[in-house]
């Protein structure tokens, strides 16, 4: 499971770095009024690449409380 979740961090980081190039590329080229729009995009990949991070982390703390308390009972 660590191995698709570090996957799946690496592929939002990579499609927040993508799509606000592809999207600036866009409206450089057909003007803001067509693909301004997607930018929103960006914006969600960014926001779900620090959520998914800041879950992981936190989810690796409480598995380590998790051990800590069950070395405790014994």
């Amino acid at each position: 499971m660590e191995k698709y979740n570090q996957f799946m961090l690496k592929l939002w980081l990579v499609a927040s770095i993508v799509i606000p190039i592809v999207v600036t590329y866009q409206v450089y080229k057909h003007g803001f009024k067509e693909y301004g729009g997607y930018y929103i995009l960006a914006v969600f990949t960014i926001a779900i690449y620090f959520l998914r991070r800041y879950m992981m982390k936190r989810m690796e703390k409480h598995l380590q409380y998790m051990k800590e308390q069950e070395n405790k009972k014994k």
